[in-house]
């Protein structure tokens, strides 16, 4: 992404403090989506970091909720398929389940049995990785029905916090708090 449309991005992303708990400073990545120039080059910047990776991506997978919004649309682009990992029970047919740690509780998510093929190269997304527990979640799903995960892609990355740490695969967020 050019200084530009970075700098764009970077200054509509609030910090938040005290939410969803005390101690907790959010970063609301949602007025980058009020601003159609700054999700242009934001979603721009993704697809060519996508469609550069040494294997091709097969799948992207979002990370309910906020990797709905981006994975779709960088799917579309570059010719993969999305699938969504979803909080319990929210999910029709067969699926596979885990839990995990939150920084601020404990959640479980679940993946259609069918939504990956086994070998399929996945790339897993969400807006932002902290503790790296939801995406470590959805990459133990991708794992459990045959998928190859060849990154986790993260709009931000809170450095502090550790999180690419705990994953097993490469990283990648282009602002990084």
């Amino acid at each position: 992404m050019s200084s530009d449309g970075l700098d764009r991005v970077r200054a509509l992303i609030p910090a938040i403090p005290d939410f969803p708990q005390p101690g907790i400073v959010f970063r609301d990545l949602f007025p980058v989506f009020r601003d159609p120039k700054a999700l242009e080059a934001l979603s721009a910047h993704l697809t060519t970091h996508l469609l550069n990776l040494p294997t091709d991506v097969d799948v992207i997978v979002g990370i309910d909720a906020r990797g709905f919004l981006l994975g779709p649309l960088l799917a579309a682009r570059v010719g993969a398929s999305f699938v969504p990992v979803r909080k319990r029970g929210k999910l029709p047919g067969d699926v596979v389940r885990t839990s995990y740690a939150k920084e601020y509780g404990l959640d479980e998510v679940e993946i259609q049995k069918d939504a990956i093929k086994a070998g399929q190269n996945v790339v897993v997304l969400d807006d932002l990785i902290a503790t790296g527990g939801s995406a470590k979640a959805a990459g133990e799903l991708v794992r459990m029905i045959g998928g190859n995960i060849i990154e986790y892609l993260f709009v931000i990355e809170l450095e502090a916090l550790a999180g690419r740490d705990v994953l097993d695969a490469p990283v990648y967020a282009p602002i990084v708090y």
